[in-house]
Parts: structure tokens; C-alpha cells; sequence
């Protein structure tokens, strides 16, 4: 070998060390990205987002994708500025493998103000705004505020109001029940609203009987229109059964009268459709 360079110009010794270091590196390069490549995520602490909405904030482009980046990119720091989440962050388990561990802004419920949502957590201090309606976030009415200022507490009257807000959503997401809306008079009555079905919970007292007992009765609620009661329910009430007004229980009495009773008995069933339960 040393022969071939004896008889080659200056010029071109450079010219094939120039080719050798780039081969060298094109190999090393390939090596690294193959078997670095991430073929394995794990994703931990999500609620508001998918495991795939996840990796796609995370793995934003072709060298995302390979776990050494990552451990460089992400050494001694985590991932900020997403909605609704306070940081991820990104361990490598193997060079094909990585961890995620997402830690989300506590969230209480929303607020609609000037064409936006206002999220807020548990003491009504907003902490993240969006045109967007997150669904797994109860949406609360009802309140009296006249502005709202991110990362500001929500300027309600009796800020007390959200700790029964608190109450509501923690007993919601435990009993497994969706609800479309949370709203909340100025005597502090609550209503919840299931598509065109409302359910009448009253005040904070039982509360958590009255939840017990909604959650064998949502379901049944599905595509009905109309009001249930539950204001005075309690465990300990005599009363063993709940009634569920339609909205168009006038139809079915002119249905009754033009039939002469024929209905009546299932017009009945009709205002208890939920009964004994």
C-alpha cells in the first residue's frame, strides 16, 4: 500500500483520505441510526392524550426517532409547552427502547369566556386557555365572573364554590359517569346535563349517595329527553324509587285522552321510566 501512495500527488492523498473519513463516517453514521432506531415506547401518566398523540409529540422527526438523540436532546430536562400537561419526561431503557412519563396539570373543570375555553385547577386559578373543547373535562356553567386572567384565580363571589366543584368532578371521574355539563345556580344548586337529559341533584348534601345511585341510571338516560330527580334522594329516604319527567309527557296526556285511558298505564310508566332502581 505504501508503494501506491509513493507515486500519487499531494492532491490526491487528500483527495482519498477526504473519501475514507467520509466512508468512516457514513458508516458510523448508519450504525448509530440503525441500531438506535426506537422501535419500543412506553407511555406512563397520560389522561387527556393517547399513547399515540403522545409519541407524536415526542418523536417530532427523523432524528427523534433515534434514542441517542434523545438522551442528548432530553439529558437533565423535560418536555414543556404542551396543553394541559406540566412536563414529560423521556428515560432511555434501551437503544431501542424508551420511556415516557407524562405528569398533567391538574385540571378541575372549564369555563367558556370570549370564545375560548378556561381550564382550572382545584382552587379556580386558570391554567391553560384553548379554542379547543377537551370532552373528559367537565364543562361548568353557572358561575358569575366578569373577566379571567390565565394563571389567575377565577373571580367568583364565594370562591368556596370550587371546592364543591372539586367534589363534583372527583366523584364523577371515580363513579365512572360522563357528563356533557356541570351547572351551578346562584343558591348553589347543582344540575347535570346527559345530551337532552338534565338530572336535578340539589345542593352538596348526599352528594355522594346521589352519584352512587346516578350511576346505575345514566345509561338508562341514553337519547332520553327529560328531567330526573334527585335533590332529595338519600339512602335513608323511604322513598325506594326516583321519577324522570319527559319533555314530552304533554303529547302523550293529549295520546291518553284521545284513547280514553287506553295509555294510562304506560303513561305512568313513562314519568317513572327509572323506578325502583
Amino acid at each position: 500500500m505504501s508503494n501506491v501512495y509513493i507515486g500519487m500527488s499531494r492532491k490526491t492523498k487528500t483527495v482519498i483520505a477526504v473519501v475514507l473519513v467520509l466512508l468512516i463516517t457514513v458508516i458510523v453514521l448508519f450504525c448509530l441510526w440503525y441500531f438506535y432506531k426506537i422501535d419500543e415506547v412506553s407511555v406512563t401518566g397520560n389522561k387527556h392524550y393517547t399513547v399515540s398523540q403522545i409519541e407524536d409529540m415526542v418523536l417530532t422527526g427523523p432524528l427523534e426517532h433515534n434514542s441517542l438523540y434523545l438522551s442528548l436532546k432530553y439529558r437533565n430536562r423535560s418536555i414543556e409547552g404542551i396543553p394541559f400537561i406540566e412536563t414529560m419526561d423521556v428515560d432511555i431503557v434501551s437503544p431501542t427502547a424508551i420511556s415516557i412519563t407524562v405528569y398533567e396539570k391538574s385540571i378541575a373543570g372549564c369555563v367558556g369566556y370570549l370564545d375560548r375555553y378556561m381550564y382550572f385547577d382545584k382552587d379556580g386559578i386558570v391554567v391553560e386557555s384553548s379554542t379547543a373543547r377537551q370532552t373528559d373535562i367537565p364543562y361548568v356553567a353557572g358561575l358569575k365572573f366578569d373577566h379571567v386572567v390565565m394563571y389567575e384565580k377565577i373571580p367568583v363571589e364565594d370562591e368556596k364554590i370550587f371546592d364543591d366543584i372539586l367534589t363534583i368532578t372527583r366523584l364523577l371521574s371515580k363513579y365512572d359517569i360522563r357528563t356533557d355539563q356541570i351547572h351551578i345556580n346562584s343558591d348553589k344548586e347543582v344540575t347535570l346535563y346527559f345530551g337532552k337529559a338534565r338530572v336535578l341533584m340539589g345542593t352538596m348534601e348526599n352528594i355522594d349517595e346521589k352519584m352512587i345511585n346516578l350511576k346505575s341510571l345514566s345509561e338508562k338516560m341514553d337519547g332520553l329527553s327529560g328531567t330526573l330527580d334527585l335533590e332529595s334522594y338519600s339512602l335513608d329516604s323511604e322513598k325506594k324509587y326516583v321519577t324522570f319527567q319527559r319533555d314530552d309527557i304533554e303529547q302523550h296526556e293529549e295520546i291518553v285522552e284521545e284513547t280514553e285511558g287506553e295509555m294510562t298505564e304506560e303513561n305512568v310508566e313513562d314519568e317513572k321510566i327509572l323506578d325502583n332502581l
